[in-house]
């Protein structure tokens, strides 16, 4: 028997305890808890009841790189729908009676869901006898709701609103505590089915759509408002990537695995599934390279495969899952985006199948598997040199254009930026490290240090011919090969489709408009995607003079961005698909003005009669820079430190021997006379 004293050993382990929580206060009646997501507006009613309370939540997580993720969010208390204030009076304590499920969608204030009940002729139903479970979506969800689509519906309310509607019913009564993880219940639309996942943070979804107003009793059953208007679920996720051809890649190396078979069956997954531009920006040969090797491309596949449905609305912060593959990846948000391991990469959300969710990402996870690390050691060690540095380089100490050399003997760039700093093609993300013998960045690509000029990407790439050959005829081809640092909009030869031969002998007649359109393309300095400021417009002054208006979609002038950051030795490439125009820039020509309205369609270009071009000069080109000699005779006792002497020996061509050279001066000696040039 223990004594009744303690012992030392049993205080030391009563010290160990932390002291109790104090207990929570009682909560006011009838209120609800709001959540507020940091750096977004979306402001939502927990699905079943939480204390409110401020909470961070961080992660760290260590596999040949460290970083850690902070996410706050902030949960006041409002009153829960159909409960009110009263003056004087804690809480929410007033309440009206209930009413039928159509009344109650009034009270929720789902007035749109009301409106389409009305005129679908469900409203009878939806007032009568029964005991109903409606999965309501929002007013502002409605909004979300692509206007084809919506107007398909309500053009036919016999059938297809109605069957919609249906779809967002069950036929008996269900309380979010009735909605179980993982359930799938049966709609009143065919005996459809209805995904349900209930997760520990509280959240409930239904086809990945959040309950935001939960538990509204009826008459005649329950509403729950949700976040946006579902749709039936019929297909696998093998189905989805089977018809989606931005997906082939995948769909390829997912088939090959023998893992396109298990994404055909019953389940609870979430795949990430990258699209094929991802498998585009590998590099060159990695996707052949891998497919005679199923153990590879297997442990590739299931690293982009949960065991558990993760639908967006859910993630709350950065938590760790594992993947089919064994090892781990974090899912986290940033506003209304999602990240994967720190890095925000997630391009459609929430595509609901029958036995799980994909989420569209834009590059391939590389897991640090056996399997895949054995599998070229000659590419890997390509990689890894291209990420080491022959000197330690801590953060605080980058600026924007220095030149670090890696472990290979390449010189790879910096480029600063006001939320951003790169190297190449590459940004950090936050949470660099130092050490004793070093320091650790963490970058959210693969760095590929460019390999050739501006000029040379263009021909080797075969998209660009008639835009080199204007370059050409503009006497701008030698911008495209020296050395700077630029950044070019390169419109493909489909840009131009539509012209005649004798349109481009036109266009490039008039030399001052054909530099005023190409130059329009240029701007000085390096700017890659990832350098882009987020949420705002960019504005980047061309080499012609006005701006570019830039955001991080990536898109210009409101013009998509089809393919990014081509890094070259004098720049990055963008490419476009249509000609850029200066909006406030007139045409004085009506067979110019006739001709650029072919080319370009998305804005209104304005004719001024006798308008014309200023020429802009080129001294941009180093070919048209005159070089201009200082001489200072330093020491030259023959010749009395006479300057000219230098100065004949240069115009003579004479060869002097160079001695040290600078930036901006070189030493020559010629016989016993030192010159400073």
């Amino acid at each position: 028997p223990l004594p009744l004293l303690p012992t030392p050993f049993t205080i030391s382990l009563l010290c160990l305890l932390p002291d109790p929580p104090p207990p929570l206060p009682p909560s006011p009646p009838n209120v609800c808890a709001m959540q507020q997501v940091m750096g977004t507006k979306k402001r939502k009613y927990f699905s079943t009841f939480l204390h409110t309370h401020t909470h961070t939540h961080t992660h760290t997580h260590t596999h040949t790189h460290t970083h850690t993720h902070t996410h706050t969010h902030t949960e006041p208390f409002l009153c829960c729908p159909g409960y009110m204030k009263l003056e004087g009076m804690k809480g929410c304590p007033a309440v009206a009676p209930i009413d039928h499920v159509y009344g109650t969608l009034g009270l929720v204030k789902a007035r749109t869901t009301q409106k389409y009940s009305a005129l679908s002729k469900l409203r009878e139903e939806i007032e009568g006898k029964g005991s109903f479970t409606m999965f309501s979506p929002s007013d502002e969800a409605w909004d979300l709701l692509d206007p084809e689509v919506l107007g398909a519906l309500v053009s036919n309310v016999n059938i297809e609103l109605y069957n919609a509607l249906h779809y967002h019913m069950v036929n008996h009564r269900m309380l979010t505590k009735d909605l179980k993880n993982d359930m799938s219940i049966t709609s009143m639309y065919n005996n459809q089915g209805l995904y349900i996942n209930h997760y520990s943070n509280g959240i409930v979804t239904v086809n990945c759509a959040r309950i935001i107003h939960g538990n509204q009793v009826a008459t005649n059953g329950v509403v729950h408002v949700i976040d946006r208007v579902i749709t039936n679920v019929v297909n696998t996720i093998q189905d989805a990537l089977g018809v989606d051809d931005n997906l082939s890649s995948f769909s390829a190396v997912a088939l090959a695995s023998g893992v396109m078979e298990k994404l055909g069956q019953p389940g609870h997954f979430t795949l990430f599934a990258p699209t094929d531009d991802a498998f585009k920006n590998l590099e060159a040969g990695f996707l052949e390279r891998i497919m005679g090797d199923n153990a590879v491309i297997a442990a590739l596949v299931n690293y982009h495969l949960l065991n558990s449905v993760q639908c967006s609305e859910a993630i709350m912060a950065g938590s760790v899952h594992e993947t089919a593959e064994g090892s781990t990846v974090e899912i986290g948000c940033d506003g209304d985006s999602l990240t994967v391991n720190g890095i925000k990469m997630v391009l459609k959300k929430d595509i609901v199948a029958t036995n799980g969710v994909i989420h569209l990402i834009d590059r391939v996870l590389i897991p640090d598997s056996d399997e895949v690390m054995s599998l070229d050691q000659s590419l890997l060690k390509v990689i890894l040199e291209n990420h080491i540095l022959k000197q330690k380089h801590k953060l605080s100490e980058l600026y924007n254009g220095q030149l670090l050399e890696t472990v290979a003997g390449k010189r790879i760039r910096v480029f600063i930026y006001r939320t951003a700093v790169c190297i190449e093609n590459s940004c950090m993300v936050r949470g660099s490290k130092e050490g004793s013998n070093g320091a650790l960045h963490l970058m959210r690509s693969l760095i590929k240090p460019a390999q050739t000029t501006i000029y040379k990407v263009l021909m080797a790439d075969g998209r660009f011919n008639i835009f080199l050959s204007l370059m050409k005829s503009a006497g701008l081809t030698e911008l495209l090969k020296q050395e700077g640092s630029y950044t070019v909009f390169a419109p493909t030869d489909e840009a131009f489709d539509g012209l005649t031969e004798r349109d481009i002998t036109l266009l490039a007649s008039d030399v001052n408009a054909l530099r005023t359109i190409l130059l329009y393309h240029f701007s000085n300095g390096v700017f890659i995607n990832g350098g882009l400021e987020g949420g705002v417009t960019n504005l980047l002054k061309t080499i012609q003079g006005h701006s570019l208006q830039v955001n991080k979609s990536i898109q210009v002038n409101s013009l998509d961005v089809p393919d990014i950051d081509l890094m070259a030795t004098n720049g990055v490439i963008h490419v476009v698909k249509n000609i850029l125009y200066p909006g406030d820039l007139p045409v004085g020509r009506e067979s110019l003005l006739v001709l650029l309205k072919k080319l370009i369609k998305y804005i209104q270009i304005k004719y001024v009669s006798g308008f014309s071009y200023t020429k802009i000069p080129l001294t941009f080109i180093s070919k048209f820079i005159l070089t201009v000699f200082i001489i200072v005779v330093v020491d030259c006792s023959e010749h009395r430190r006479n300057t000219s002497f230098c100065l004949f020996v240069l115009q003579r061509g004479q060869s002097p021997r160079q001695l040290t050279s600078k930036r901006t001066h070189t030493w020559i000696q010629v016989n016993r006379c030192l010159c400073l040039i």
